[in-house]
């Protein structure tokens, strides 16, 4: 639970730092982050 955690905050931090110009943006940032923490889990 530890390792998701970090891992997670790993990859959402950069994420919400960098601004997203268009909605369309956002959502791939929040896909392509889901995806990642989605592959860290299995």
């Amino acid at each position: 639970m530890k390792r998701f955690l970090l891992i997670s905050c790993a990859i959402l931090f950069p994420l919400s730092v960098a601004a997203c110009n268009t909605v369309q943006g956002a959502g791939k940032d929040v896909e392509a982050a889901g995806e990642a923490v989605q592959d860290a889990a299995d």
